[in-house]
Formats: C-alpha cells, sequence, structure tokens
C-alpha cells in the first residue's frame, strides 16, 4: 500500500532529478534513497554485524569497563 506525500525541491533539483531518474518513476528513486535509513530490518541487520565482530565487543566491553569504573569513583 502506498501513501501520497509531498515535498517541496529547488526548481533545479526537481528538473535534475527527473533527467537523471525520468517522470514517472520519482517516487520509487526517493523511496530506495530512504528505506534504508528507516527500515528496522537495516538496523537490525547492522547490530547483528556489529556484535559478530569479537574485536570491536572487546573494544567496546573495555569501554564500558573503564566508564563503570570512572562512575564509582564518582559516587566516592
Amino acid at each position: 500500500r502506498q501513501k501520497k506525500v509531498t515535498i517541496f525541491l529547488d526548481e533545479a533539483v526537481q528538473d535534475d532529478l527527473t533527467r537523471l531518474v525520468g517522470r514517472g518513476i520519482i517516487s520509487k528513486f526517493i523511496e530506495g534513497l530512504v528505506r534504508p535509513h528507516v527500515s528496522g530490518d537495516q538496523l537490525d541487520d547492522g547490530y547483528r554485524a556489529m556484535a559478530a565482530d569479537a574485536t570491536r565487543e572487546h573494544d567496546a566491553r573495555e569501554w564500558i569497563d573503564a566508564l563503570a569504573g570512572d562512575a564509582a569513583d564518582e559516587a566516592r
């Protein structure tokens, strides 16, 4: 199901977009650009990839442990 959205573009941008993509498929073009930034699946995939990176996870744990130590020092 599709919904209509109105956006405002500079006339030159609209002209260039029409030349680049073609009249009648601009909506699909814009949707393709936007979807990765708003799709929950993309975000979940990114988190899974980060969790699978052992070096990154090790570094993140060290950083968290250091912050926890700093917070404990501040409480005194």
